[in-house]
Parts: C-alpha cells; structure tokens; sequence
C-alpha cells in the first residue's frame, strides 16, 4: 500500500497574498481619493465644504492614532495636546513674530516630535490604564499652558490674525472653500497612503507583533522600548502639522478649547468605533461621529445623551467596529452570490 502524500506547504502563499492584499488597498485609496477629489464639483454650500475639510483634518489625527492603538497596541488620551502644539507654535511665531507659515509648520512639528519623545521615553514604559492616564495629564498640563500663558497664548480670548499659508505664491485661505479643500486632502491622501504602506513594512510587521504580545516580540528580538516610541512620534508629528493647517486656513484664529480633553475622547472614540487596526476604520469612524455631532447639533439638551446612546448601542452590536463589521458583511454577499452562481451550474 503506497504511503498517503502529504502536500509540501506553499512557502510563498503568505507573501502573494500579502501582495494581493496591498494592491486591493491601493485600489481602494485610489477609487476614494478620486471620490473625495469630485465631491467640490456636487457641493459647493460653504458650510458642507467646512464640514468636509475638519472631517479631514480629524482624519489626520485618526490615521495617526490608528497606527499607534491599533498597531502598536498602545493608548493615548492625549493626543490633542500635540494637535494644539502644531497649531499654537505655527500661529505665535506667524502672528507675533512674522515667520513665514512654512517655516511656522516646520517648527511647530520639530516642537511637537521633541515633546512627544520627551512624553513617550517615560511614559511608554508604561502599559494598560496606566499609560493612558499618563497621556491625559501631559494633554491636560498642555491645555492648562494654552489657556494661562496669556501674553503668549491669548489664553481664553484667543490668538488672532494669523496670516494664511501660501503656495507658489497663491494664498491658501478658508474662505477659498474648494481650494482650500483640496489643500487639505491632498496631505490627508499623502498621511493615509504613508501609513498603509508602512503597516505592510517591516517595521509595520514588527508594530503588529508588538500589539499581539510584547513578551514575544521581544523574544523575537524586537526593540519594543524603540519601536514605541517611534511610533509615538510619528503619530505626533502628523497631529502637529494637522493644527498647523487648522490654525492658518480654519478662521485664523486659535483658542484653548479644541485642544481640550473632550478632544482627546473623541479621537479615541472614532478609532475604535471604526474598528482599531484596519486600513478603513479611521475613515468610518470619523465620518460617523462627525456626523452624529452635526445631527444632534440642535438638540442642545439632549445631544450629549443621543450621542451616548447611539455609540454604545454601536458598539454593543459591532464589537470590532464599523470597517470588521461591514467586511463581514460583504463577505458573507459574496459567499451567498458565489453559492448561487453554482446552485444555477
């Protein structure tokens, strides 16, 4: 009697559908950065396209966040704090001091990555509700300077008269709606293709191998201290230039309050409501509670309610968030599509 064969395993089988997988999601940015690029040609009512470009620039900070949450596995209830430090280290220097907004987006950042590495060496030692904790006081001590440092800041009253950016000599202001709509999604299509190529990298398999256990990514040899930090970062670095584009192009002007801890809630809030470490989950997840706040907007008394309600009835039925729930979805339309394709042979 022959001896039963065993088939070799497909070495290769992995890193080809790891290449199907990636060219599918570079198809998907491209089919949705070409919708985002016809929206201005359906709406034109300024206030949709305000609505649009703060969807963008919350989406800035959701990438950013996803990569930290979902990847890495870390948590940070603070990240409103480098959002506001962009914003504010951009507007003082271009304001008081005369800078040119480029070079007012190029300090904020170098500001905001120092202070988050200086936040993340500390603090990312740290893990679970601890970590956490740590991020919302470093965003409430950042919020406190924003609202005391007067002279510096405006504190309640504001900063004012923060000139607009420019661009080859064309100035880029909110009140160029469509102009200024594109400004910002082009660098939210650049932030959002950057972090889907580099969660496919090595240093994006090695952030995942984090996130499922730090024990063993560090006995694979994995600088996990590193990494983190990294991370971390970056993560700041793209809030940073995403309140430098809301300070010079919103209304030209800044106060403490959206870089407050409600701020930080939200974010956290979007990411995981869109499901945490997926490519779409920032997108679903912005979209929805933006849009949730606009609806409820007229219901003053109650809105804060609603909007309780509404997510935890969200997250009790989609406990992976809106992206996993939605590709379950499909997959199941394509399951029953391909049965009865064959029920029909």
């Amino acid at each position: 009697m022959a001896a039963e064969t065993v088939p070799e395993p497909d070495e290769h089988a992995e890193v080809r559908a790891t290449a199907r997988r990636r060219r599918a999601e570079n198809i998907q940015l491209l089919c949705f950065f070409v919708l985002v690029a016809l929206i201005p040609i359906f709406v034109r009512n300024p206030f949709h396209l305000h609505i649009l470009i703060f969807i963008g620039l919350n989406l800035m900070l959701t990438v950013g966040l996803n990569l930290l949450m979902g990847y890495a596995g870390q948590v940070s209830l603070g990240h409103a704090a480098f959002y506001g430090l962009g914003a504010y280290t951009s507007g003082i220097l271009t304001a008081t001091y005369g800078w040119n907004p480029w070079l007012g987006m190029l300090a904020g950042l170098v500001l905001t990555c120092i202070v988050a590495w200086l936040v993340g060496k500390p603090t990312l030692h740290l893990k679970g509700h601890y970590l956490a904790m740590a991020t919302l006081g470093v965003g409430i001590i950042v919020h406190v300077v924003f609202r005391q440092w007067t002279p510096v800041t405006g504190g309640s009253a504001g900063l004012t008269e923060i000139p607009s950016m420019t661009l080859f000599g064309y100035e880029i202001t909110s009140r160029m709606h469509v102009q200024y709509y594109y400004f910002v999604w082009a660098w939210v299509a650049l932030t959002m293709v950057l972090c889907a190529n580099l969660v496919v990298s090595r240093p994006g398999r090695a952030l995942r191998a984090l996130h499922d256990s730090e024990l063993a990514a560090q006995t694979l040899g994995i600088a996990t201290s590193r990494y983190k930090v990294r991370v971390f970062v970056l993560t700041a670095a793209f809030a940073s230039i995403a309140g430098t584009l809301y300070a010079h192009s919103s209304m030209r002007f800044l106060s403490p309050t959206p870089f407050d801890f409600h701020t930080s809630i939200a974010l956290l809030v979007m990411v995981v409501l869109g499901g945490a470490g997926t490519l779409w989950g920032p997108v679903l997840g912005t979209l929805t509670v933006t849009a949730l706040h606009e609806v409820l907007r007229p219901y003053t008394n109650w809105d804060i309610v609603i909007y309780g309600l509404i997510l935890m009835v969200l997250m009790i039925a989609m406990p992976g968030g809106l992206s996993r729930a939605f590709g379950s979805i499909w997959g199941w339309i394509t399951r029953l599509a391909g049965r009865g394709e064959r029920d029909d042979t």
